[in-house]
């Protein structure tokens, strides 16, 4: 474990086998329908690999980028892209995929957005969920953990982009960010 870890929430073989499940649900959900996959860079891309992984059928990929953190523990509440999509979502069913649901403001942006672009469908996809900190109700159709408020870092997840190659998601000492 690294030094600056508290506790570790999940266990890399944990993520493996929550990731399969979703991937499982995932696929029924859209069982003979072609579905576009949209990573939310960067802290997703670890989840967004091996959960395209465990999809059977159709999947075109995406990424975009936005933020309401910047270098922050704290969302300011204004939602930045900073790379958008490649290819457009129009007529196409569309999944979300995203690392963390911390206040909901992020999520509650972009996912009226791509309605917006004319996608068939929006769904998200989260491998973590912190209610205690929503500000924004956002529907998360395909959850993998509810997480106390701690901040989590690893398997994607940062503080000032470090920690993200943890294999494992773990809570951050408060002397480290504070």
């Amino acid at each position: 474990m690294h030094s600056d870890i508290k506790e570790i929430l999940f266990t890399e073989a944990q993520l493996k086998e929550r990731i399969s499940e979703l991937g499982k649900e995932i696929s029924t959900t859209y069982q003979g329908e072609d579905v576009t996959m949209v990573c939310v860079l960067k802290g997703a891309v670890m989840f967004f690999a091996d959960l395209v992984r465990s999809v059977e059928g159709n999947v075109s990929l995406d990424f975009i980028s936005c933020s309401s953190y910047g270098d922050s523990t704290i969302s300011t509440g204004e939602v930045k892209i900073r790379k958008d999509l490649d290819h457009d979502v129009k007529g196409k069913h569309v999944l979300v995929v995203e690392d963390i649901i911390d206040t909901g403001v992020t999520l509650s942006a972009l996912l009226p957005l791509l309605r917006k672009r004319g996608a068939k469908s929006v769904r998200l996809a989260a491998l973590l969920s912190k209610p205690d900190r929503r500000k924004v109700e956002v529907p998360i159709d395909f959850e993998g953990f509810t997480i106390p408020d701690a901040f989590v870092v690893g398997y994607g997840l940062d503080y000032a982009e470090k920690y993200r190659n943890l294999p494992y998601i773990g809570i951050l000492k408060e002397e480290v960010y504070q």
